[in-house]
């Protein structure tokens, strides 16, 4: 099963474009200078325990997975609820999308190992996603 087909799954009765606003506001956030974006979230999730797992997206090697009630924990209450209000669904269907999108998400976003430097992420991630997630 793909991760698409994972993210897809994980939303409420197989929703029409769910996934896709799901991974646009995922975007915004890592996007998102208020909050640090990629690199603010790669910190929250090092500052919360969750290093190793966090590590393993960025580097090189094989993808730690993530839980979903590790992601209701890292993301907490407001940030949670934004999403869960912004898309739609409940918060247990966006932190599990979450879970299975977030590792790849950010590994694809991360080459060689480092957290990319510049203004544009959502342009270079929209860009490196496009034949992993859209046909």
């Amino acid at each position: 099963m793909g991760l698409f087909d994972q993210v897809a799954g994980a939303l409420a009765g197989g929703q029409t474009g769910g996934s896709n606003a799901l991974l646009e506001t995922v975007m915004q956030m890592l996007n998102d200078p208020q909050s640090g974006g990629l690199q603010g979230l790669i910190q929250s999730f090092q500052q919360g325990g969750l290093g190793d797992i966090v590590n393993s997206w960025v580097s090189t090697g094989q993808n730690l997975p993530i839980s979903a009630e590790q992601i209701q924990g890292m993301l907490g209450g407001s940030s949670l609820g934004n999403l869960v209000s912004q898309l739609g669904m409940n918060s247990e269907q966006a932190s599990g999308g979450l879970a299975a999108m977030l590792p790849q998400l950010i590994d694809s976003m991360t080459p060689n190992g480092e957290v990319p430097q510049g203004n544009d992420l959502m342009a270079q991630g929209m860009e490196m996603l496009k034949g992993k997630f859209f046909a």
